[in-house]
């Protein structure tokens, strides 16, 4: 069978690494003083091994809200004779000055941190530790590691453990003695960002060898700097960079860059005009491109072909682009992003970002993703529109790459919109069939990271709407506590938007149905039962009996269904109270009637809470209900249930004299004589035992009568799944007993012998029947 999307396995390495972070003191560590995590001393690990801990560790930090960061656990890798460390990956304010400096001794080769802005300019001083092995470095949205805290001059404090990190605010001088002296191996580096105030030529002087440049967002004093690379630089990014005839001259100066970036976040920010000369003077003079972007520019004067030369067939597989058509051959990446030319024909480059297509647009959410996030929020929302008027092709790259976005910006409120709602379209129905549950999984958890994260009203209800793309429970039952927790947060505010309450109690009602004891009395605990009832009282208040009421009710029915301790959190929370108001606010509402009746037949089955709803009030109000004809027979049906369990107690536990024992048996006894035994139902069981323990019985033989019907309406209407359940839990030899009890009533015996002979004509043909009877089936 052909895999699906997405299901290629980890690596062995990647879930060694994960178990190892998950479980640091069980395999590697060991607590020492002041519960300070210290390496074993029979560890010595290689940086192939350190490198993927070190960076493995930071994206569960990130993106898996169950793992347990550790505050030492940078000082794991602090001594390079056990550990070593030589490719770093660290992001997000998370990381501290006091990390750097635990591993200042590694001889780091690679080092990119990115949008760490908890760094202050001690954190210059450790890098200062890694100039002699250094060859890539990113700062890029570190724009405060330029900056001393609270003023203080550069320093190191190597014994410092306590490092309360002060607001960026507090971040006011500007640390002037730094610069990259001495790092004469450093060949990439990456400064976007950088603050206005440092000066990016004399910060750079000391560096003869680079070969790839960014300076992303960074205001420039001067050009000419650029000219020290032009023997070397190979790729050069000037992202938001303000553009001038200067500074172009300047770089069309660097005959051996390979990739030259000159983009733009939008078109309605950019003064310079991108002139077909320029473009002309590029292609010319930079012979060795392989790679450029343009994007965000606006054109000032016509670079393409006009429609009619190329109907006339005036070299069109070319370029459609004029400047283009000087290129010996394709570029590998050619960025048109929010530009006019990402639409013409003919486009010399294999890989093109744009929004003209799907694959144009899918090109510049993974070309954008990690230091442009505004550009790939737009992608993604483009995205969006394809997979919800079009058809997405290329589903399994558009899943990765909007799941790679929301994990690389979880914190970004703009990806997290599109991201959603993008998945909520790329996970329906029409793609389901193509994913694997590995794939389906990470979206689920991106999904989860999202609502987390953010309160506001559209990420929530992007997120829930997305989960409701899944088999529920069983595909969110590996997160199945996380994501209860999630939906009863959202249900707690006392006025939520109404779209996601309505989304969240369905969720939440699809999540306790067909489950586990364990599972509901886990979400019981939680808040579950409380959180429904208080959406009840609320509905109450306002005197509204809509889709949140109704899936509120069937919630509970769900979540008590064989679960004692629900039960009786339902009734110390005015349960019982909340019945009743319900019924007499509402009392043509069907579907609410069958649900607060099946939540109380729950209830009944305990018997240790029977007495509470043992009162004259109740009883009545039961008994009355008897005579319901609400969705068919199923209201009747579930107060004659409720009614049969507490008659199974006795007459000695019927303390009251209004209304009578006899007189309720007697109004059950008619409801049950009037069900169509053929009516199918609205109801769903996942084990008899409630009703197989009123069988044998002579205390109350209408109990029995409606324990008989019940399981003679399910076996003969929906004999393929609810006979083969009568004969596992021993259900025949139960119902034989029936026959032997001189209580038990004719009407009651012949239903037996109808039960008996559906569960014979079902199973004669297969092996599930075993003959533990002692009367003559061909009799029947």
């Amino acid at each position: 069978m052909a895999a699906k999307a997405g299901d290629n396995p980890d690596s062995l390495m990647t879930l060694a690494t994960v178990f190892c972070l998950r479980n640091l003191r069980k395999t590697m560590c060991y607590q020492g003083f002041r519960n300070k995590l210290c390496l074993r001393s029979d560890i010595f690990l290689p940086s192939e091994i350190c490198d993927k801990l070190v960076n493995t560790y930071m994206e569960l930090v990130h993106t898996d809200s169950n793992f347990e960061p550790e505050e030492s656990f940078f000082q794991l890798f602090s001594d390079p004779r056990s550990t070593r460390l030589t490719r770093v990956q660290l992001r997000e304010d998370f990381v501290r000055d006091r990390d750097l400096e635990a591993i200042r001794k590694q001889d780091l080769i690679e080092l990119h941190l990115t949008y760490c802005n908890s760094l202050s300019s001690r954190s210059l001083k450790t890098l200062t530790c890694f100039r002699e092995t250094l060859v890539s470095l990113c700062l890029f949205g570190c724009n405060h590691i330029f900056y001393r805290k609270g003023g203080a001059p550069l320093a190191c404090n190597e014994d410092t453990e306590d490092d309360e990190e002060e607001s960026p605010a507090s971040r006011q001088a500007l640390e002037m003695d730094f610069n990259f002296q001495g790092f004469n191996r450093l060949r990439l580096l990456n400064l976007g960002g950088l603050p206005d105030e440092m000066d990016a030529e004399t910060l750079l002087k000391p560096l003869k060898s680079l070969t790839s440049l960014d300076l992303s967002n960074v205001q420039l004093l001067g050009t000419a700097f650029f000219t020290q690379w032009k023997d070397r630089l190979a790729s050069l990014v000037l992202y938001n960079v303000d553009l001038s005839e200067e500074l172009v001259s300047t770089v069309v100066e660097l005959i051996n860059l390979r990739h030259l970036d000159i983009s733009r976040e939008s078109r309605r920010t950019s003064k310079f005009k991108m002139t077909r000369k320029i473009l002309t003077a590029i292609v010319q003079r930079l012979i060795n491109l392989v790679s450029l972007d343009i994007s965000g520019h606006v054109m000032l004067d016509n670079c393409t072909v006009p429609h009619f030369e190329e109907a006339m067939g005036t070299e069109p597989c070319k370029s459609s682009i004029y400047p283009f058509q000087e290129l010996k051959r394709p570029l590998q990446f050619l960025g048109l992003y929010d530009t006019t030319l990402c639409n013409v024909t003919h486009i010399p480059a294999y890989k093109v970002t744009g929004s003209k297509n799907e694959d144009q647009v899918l090109n510049a959410i993974e070309a954008y993703t990690e230091f442009r996030p505004e550009l790939a929020h737009r992608a993604i929302n483009q995205l969006f529109d394809i997979a919800r008027i079009q058809h997405c092709s290329q589903l399994l790259r558009a899943l990765q790459l909007v799941i790679a976005a929301l994990k690389c910006h979880k914190y970004d409120k703009s990806i997290q919109v599109t991201g959603s709602a993008a998945l909520f379209y790329l996970t329906n129905t029409e793609y389901r069939s193509d994913q694997s549950v590995r794939l389906r999984r990470e979206v689920i958890q991106v999904v989860l990271n999202g609502m987390e994260q953010y309160q506001e009203v559209t990420v929530q209800r992007n997120c829930c709407l997305t989960l409701c793309n899944f088999s529920i429970p069983e595909e969110l039952e590996f997160q199945y506590s996380r994501v209860n927790q999630l939906l009863l947060k959202i249900l707690e505010p006392a006025r939520q938007d109404e779209s996601i309450q309505r989304i969240a109690v369905h969720l939440c009602n699809a999540l306790v149905c067909q489950v586990d004891n364990h599972h509901k009395e886990a979400v019981g605990k939680m808040g579950f039962v409380k959180t429904m009832l208080n959406l009840i009282q609320k509905k109450l208040q306002d005197r509204m009996c809509d889709q949140v009421m109704e899936f509120s009710w069937s919630a509970l029915w769900n979540i008590t269904d064989e679960t004692p301790d629900n039960c009786q959190m339902f009734l110390n929370c005015r349960g019982m109270s909340l019945f009743l108001e319900c019924l007499q606010e509402f009392p043509d509402k069907q579907e609410l009637h069958r649900n607060m009746l099946g939540l109380l037949g729950n209830v009944a089955e305990v018997k240790a809470l029977r007495p509470q709803l043992l009162t004259p009030q109740f009883i009545t109000v039961f008994s009355n209900l008897l005579d319901s004809k609400a969705d068919g027979i199923e209201v009747s049906y579930n107060a004659c249930g409720v009614l049969s369990h507490i008659m199974f107690d006795g007459p000695e536990v019927w303390s009251m004299e209004e209304p009578r024992r006899d007189t309720v048996m007697d109004k059950m006894w008619d409801a049950i004589q009037s069900w169509d035994v053929s009516s199918r139902r609205n109801i769903n069981y996942r084990s008899f035992e409630p009703i197989l323990r009123l069988l044998p019985q002579s205390i109350s033989p209408v109990s029995q009568h409606w324990a008989t019907w019940a399981l003679y309406n399910l076996v003969s209407v929906y004999p393929s799944k609810y006979c083969p359940l009568l004969i596992k839990e021993g259900g025949i030899s139960l119902l034989e007993k029936v026959l032997e009890l001189e209580s038990s009533q004719p009407e009651t015996k012949d239903m037996f012998w109808s039960l008996l002979r559906s569960c014979y004509w079902f199973s004669k043909n297969s092996a599930m029947w075993t003959d533990r009877s002692s009367y003559t089936l061909m009799d029947m």
